[in-house]
């Protein structure tokens, strides 16, 4: 299991804030959807003499454009903000209304300034055939089995989004069950995640648009590609967790129109969706409108006996994560006020992940005590930390993942910046370590309970990224793909 990244919006105008003058200094990843200007003198060139020397072109052959960049003046306004009698000036406010003519002007401004210094730059067309040329080869993701079906993720080598497939067994065909590059015609939409029902009957999966971070959950009836009618919106910040007939997932309550990109969430909300009915239909599982900032998401284990909620406080300062679990065998029995149980109540630096249930025990990672991360079992009739036993103990390498499959708990550590995989067995016992090709970086090391072997994902300076399969029984691992 594992709970996706996010990070906060950051406005227009904030940057505009930073520059003074105008010129816009972008540091967030997310800063912008659009292409405003940066401070391009000194940072392009740094980045254009890295580009050239890697890819043989000598940058003293070939001068940058030599015009002075004229910057359109940003206007300021008399605008202040009294906060506990302080008043502070907020002269770019005008900029946080992404909608407002003013603010498209500014845009379309900034944006001339900057493509027309990138459009004479006379190496740039020869950098950009180089890059094609050095990224048009077939990608693959290691695939992953549901029932008697295999899943995996393709790119041909210069399509925007890869395209998800099927395959029954290792020696079937692949068929595509996704293609995201048809979700728009730029190519900028991508399939943000996917979960599949347990019997594999059902896909449930999000659409990105244009970068962003709202979700749009559409279903797939796998076998016959079928699209539902279900449609969820305004999904952000969650998982798709599937538990009998429906899945839970996260939202927010719809933004003002106009400012889906710019205006601030609160009261992160769980809901649970059942297959063929409409998301105003969905019942609320939790809520908690006296801590509007914090963010809820929900996971279920394989068996899908327990949903487990994880509850952040970012906010507020705190790294870590409190986690609450429901039980299905005990649901029906209570209401929904007091069906989820806390094994981690209160919210402190320190952060928590089931790995997978043993019955009624939870394996769980976590840095409690433990900078460089442990795995203890938590049996859930006696949660209380006393009664925790270590499983994996801390070592001077850090543990950057920790998964189940096969019946065998599948751990990857960092040493000398190069990964190592071992296997234990459930009580936390060494089995193997796995031999990886050489020193690089590896991912994957996870499956299902019944699973004979899985798959992972190496890569170094000198063996391009390849696809092994690891036989449990044999404690071997074989080339599955490699590029040629």
């Amino acid at each position: 299991m594992a709970i996706g990244s996010l990070w906060p919006k950051e406005s227009i105008r904030r940057q505009a804030w930073q520059s003074g003058k105008g010129q816009a200094n972008f540091s967030h990843p997310r800063a912008s959807r659009s292409a405003y200007t940066f401070g391009m003198n000194n940072a392009y060139f740094s980045i254009a003499f890295v580009a050239l020397l890697v890819l043989g072109i000598a940058p003293v052959l070939l001068p940058l454009p030599a015009d002075k960049l004229d910057y359109p003046n940003t206007k300021r306004v008399d605008h202040v903000d009294t906060y506990f009698a302080v008043e502070v000036p907020d002269p770019y406010r005008w900029l946080e209304d992404e909608n407002a003519p003013d603010t498209k002007t500014w845009v379309e401004e900034q944006n001339k300034v900057t493509f027309g210094y990138l459009e004479k730059i006379p190496y740039r067309g020869r950098i950009k055939s180089r890059l094609e040329q050095l990224v048009n080869y077939p990608r693959y993701s290691a695939p992953f089995r549901n029932g008697e079906y295999f899943f995996f993720t393709k790119n041909a080598g210069l399509q925007n989004q890869s395209v998800l497939y099927i395959q029954k067994g290792l020696e079937g065909t692949p068929e595509v069950l996704i293609d995201p590059n048809k979700f728009s015609k730029d190519g900028t939409s991508q399939l943000a995640d996917f979960a599949l029902s347990k019997d594999g009957k059902y896909l449930a999966y999000g659409i990105s648009s244009g970068g962003s971070d709202w979700r749009e959950v559409h279903v797939m009836e796998v076998l016959s590609r079928k699209v539902l009618d279900d449609v969820l919106n305004w999904v952000k910040v969650s998982n798709l967790a599937w538990q009998g007939n429906g899945f839970y997932y996260s939202r927010y309550n719809a933004p003002k129109q106009g400012n889906e990109l710019t205006s601030q969430n609160d009261d992160h909300k769980v809901f649970y969706h059942r297959i063929g009915t409409s998301q105003s239909e969905d019942e609320l599982i939790y809520s908690d409108k006296a801590n509007p900032q914090r963010f809820h998401t929900v996971e279920t284990t394989e068996d899908e006996r327990f949903a487990i909620l994880y509850i952040e406080d970012r906010g507020k300062g705190k790294k870590g994560n409190a986690v609450f679990v429901r039980d299905a065998q005990r649901r029906e029995a209570q209401t929904n006020e007091n069906r989820w149980e806390p094994i981690i109540p209160e919210i402190t630096d320190d952060e928590f992940y089931v790995v997978d249930n043993i019955g009624d025990k939870f394996l769980i990672k976590t840095n409690k005590d433990a900078p460089n991360w442990k795995v203890v079992l938590l049996d859930l009739k006696n949660p209380s930390e006393k009664s925790w036993s270590t499983v994996l103990p801390e070592k001077p390498e850090p543990l950057e993942d920790a998964a189940t499959a096969g019946g065998k708990i599948f751990a990857k550590y960092l040493k000398d910046v190069t990964a190592r995989a071992y296997v234990y067995d459930l009580s936390g016992k060494l089995e193997n370590e796995i031999t990886l090709p050489g020193p690089g970086t590896a991912t994957g090391f996870h499956g299902k309970h019944d699973d004979k072997f899985i798959f992972y994902t190496f890569n170094s300076l000198n063996v391009p990224s390849s696809i092994y399969k690891y036989d449990i029984a044999t404690r071997r691992s074989s080339v599955f793909w490699s590029p040629q």
